[in-house]
Formats: structure tokens, sequence, C-alpha cells
């Protein structure tokens, strides 16, 4: 009988989104200690999503095509430790920008495929996903409060120490992955171009496009404008956990809420707690009460949507093409549309002020919105782990 690695995998999550936890509230204020502008802020951060345009779907058609999973995730950890080690040693922006590529190409072609790795493991039993991807949040959690702990004693540099620890522990768990055999699937030889001709296909991927830049000014600049309205580095890191630990509720929770709701459901609440969660955080930051309310929406914006959407490519792309599924998917989304929303925040975070910079967030979550609204409709309900079909499942 099949053995699943729960912890391994389970671990492996914790320390990857442990990284983003230092990473990505912290590392723009270390960036701003440096005395580097919005802009260059922006174009530094904005290297990890463009990466993921390039190197998901390059190390995915690789582990399509030779089947090397678990020596590619192996590789981009050594290669993330590697380029990151770098930022000891440089501050000036060409090489910021250089070693934040060479991270970023490495880093981003890990997670995809632990997507379908898990999934792979746990072969019939999908809905125990929610169980392994919880670790994730776990991990992000107390990454980015005891972050935030150190920082209010420690200088910006200390940020750099902490995800080089991280780093360390994706690199050690990721030696301890197995492989999978490959699940078969009656519709695995279907050509990957016949399902990007289906319009729900085109039409998430068009709207975790939209999702992903929504959040861009966020994940740039969210520490910073708390920061700057007074917040402390605990009072910062305790808000983004906030928002993990709803996330984490959400994941608990998915496999229910998916027999209860349909796919097309869950996803427009997600896009609607979207809109009205980054039009409170431009213009609600002086209350910590809005600012609560808004972490307590990522349980919505990122849990649910996230949960829906890497379950709807995980079946809509079968067999072979699953890896390039996932690939676009986070190609598309954390990528082009991270990219997108990260380079814009960046020019109009000093133009226009954190306010409007934070509506364009909200005005691309409608997008997605309606996106979803129109189009994603029909058997696309059906696809949700631990769902059952019926025979009007859009409902």
């Amino acid at each position: 009988m099949h053995a699943l690695p729960h912890w391994r995998l389970s671990g492996y999550y914790f320390f990857y989104f442990a990284f983003i936890g230092a990473f990505s509230p912290y590392f723009g204020l270390y960036l701003q200690s440096l005395n580097f502008s919005a802009w260059d802020i922006g174009l530094l951060m904005s290297q990890m999503q463009l990466m993921r345009l390039f190197g998901p779907n390059l190390w995915g058609w690789l582990a399509d095509r030779f089947g090397y999973r678990v020596g590619i995730i192996r590789l981009a950890g050594i290669m993330g430790l590697t380029g990151f080690s770098a930022f000891f040693w440089i501050d000036r922006l060409p090489g910021m920008l250089l070693a934040m590529a060479v991270l970023a190409f490495f880093w981003s072609a890990a997670l995809p495929l632990v997507e379908t790795l898990t999934f792979d493991h746990l072969r019939e039993e999908r809905g125990r996903y929610s169980r392994i991807r919880l670790w994730g949040s776990v991990g992000f959690v107390v990454a980015v409060m005891a972050t935030g702990a150190i920082l209010d004693y420690a200088p910006p540099i200390a940020v750099l120490w902490v995800c080089w620890a991280v780093l360390c522990g994706i690199l050690g768990l990721a030696a301890t992955l197995p492989e999978a055999p490959q699940m078969p699937h009656a519709r695995g030889e279907i050509p990957i171009r016949t399902i990007l001709r289906q319009p729900r296909v085109v039409a998430l991927m068009a709207a975790c496009f939209a999702m992903s830049a929504a959040h861009g000014a966020f994940y740039v600049f969210y520490s910073i404008h708390l920061s700057g309205h007074g917040y402390s580095k605990t009072e910062v890191g305790a808000l983004w956990s906030l928002g993990v630990l709803a996330e984490i509720v959400v994941f608990i929770l998915m496999a229910r809420l998916s027999r209860r709701f349909s796919l097309r459901v869950i996803l427009l609440a997600s896009f609607a707690a979207a809109v009205w969660r980054f039009l409170m955080m431009g213009w609600g930051v002086e209350s910590v009460a809005v600012m609560i309310l808004v972490q307590l929406l990522h349980g919505l914006t990122f849990g649910s949507y996230h949960a829906a959407s890497i379950a709807a490519v995980n079946l809509w792309f079968p067999g072979r093409a699953q890896g390039r599924g996932q690939a676009l998917y986070s190609s598309l989304s954390f990528g082009a549309g991270g990219l997108l929303g990260a380079l814009i925040a960046g020019r109009t975070w000093d133009q226009v002020g954190a306010g409007w910079t934070f509506t364009l967030g909200a005005v691309f979550a409608l997008g997605g919105f309606l996106l979803v609204w129109r189009w994603v409709r029909g058997d696309a309900a059906v696809d949700m782990p631990g769902r059952a079909k019926k025979a009007d499942p859009v409902t």
C-alpha cells in the first residue's frame, strides 16, 4: 500500500511559506533602510513575480517530459539558498536585481512541482490536501511573528539571517521528499492546447491573474503602509499572522465548504471579499479594528480562492499535462499578475498615495469577479475535492 509522507510534505510547506512570512513583510523594510526609493523597492520585489513567468513553465515542462520532480525541487533548494546568500555582500541596485533574479528563478520552480507531487501522493484522498497545506500557513505565522519581534530590537539586516536559516530548512526538507508515481487518468493524453480552449479554463486563469495583481501593493507595501502610520514591527507581524490564521481556518473547513457550496460560489465570494478588503486597506489604516477585519478577509481572498483554484487546475489538466497546468497557474497568477501589481504599486505609491494604490487593487479584484461570474459555470463546480457530483452543480 502507498504510504503518504504526510509530515515530510507538511514540513516542506511549513518552511516554504515560513520563507514568505519572513521575506515578504520585512524585506521591503530592509530595502527602505538602504535608502532605496519606492520604485526601486517595487522593481526588486517584482523579480519574484517576473521569474514566475518563466521558471515554473520551464521546470514544469522538464518534470512532465523527464519525470525528475524531486530532483528539480532539490536543485531549486540549493540554488535558491545560493542566490539569497549574495544579499549579505551587496547593497546596490544592479547586484541586488541579479541576486533576486537568481533566487526567484529557482525558488519559483519548487512549489508547482510540490503541489503535483502532493496530489499524486494523496491519490484518491484529495480532500486531505488542505490538512497538509495548512502547515504552510502555520510556518508563515511563526516566521512573520518571530521576525517582527526580532526586528523590534535588532537592525533591519537581521531579516537576512532569518530568511537564510529558513532557506536551509527548505533544502533540508527537499532532501527528504520521496517521489510518487503519477496517477493514471482517463483523459491523461488530452493535448494542453485543447484544455486551454475551454472558456472556463481561460476565464479562471484570467481571474487568477487579476487576483494576484490586486495583491501586488499588499505584498510589497503593506508593512511600509502600517509602519508609516505608527504600527510597531510586532504589531505589523501580528496583523500579517492574523490574516494567515484566517487562512488556516478556511483550509481546515475547505472540504466541508466544498460539499456545501459550488466552486463558482466559493470563487465569487473570494473575489467580492477582495474588492472590499483592498478598499478598506487603502482608506482605513488609521483604525486598528478595520485592519483586523482587513486581515481576517485574507481567509477568503487567499485561502478559499487558492484552494478552489488549485483543485480546479489539478483536475482540468489531467495526467501528463498536470505539471504544466500548475506551472501555468503559478506563472499567470503569482507571476504575471503579481508582477503587474507590484510594478503599478511601485509607480503609484509616491505619486497618488496608498489609498488610490490599494483602490487599483480593488478594481483588479472586481475584474476577476466578473470573469468568474460570466464564464466559470457548468461542471466546474463538481471538480472541488470532497464535493459530491450533482445534476445541477452550479447552484
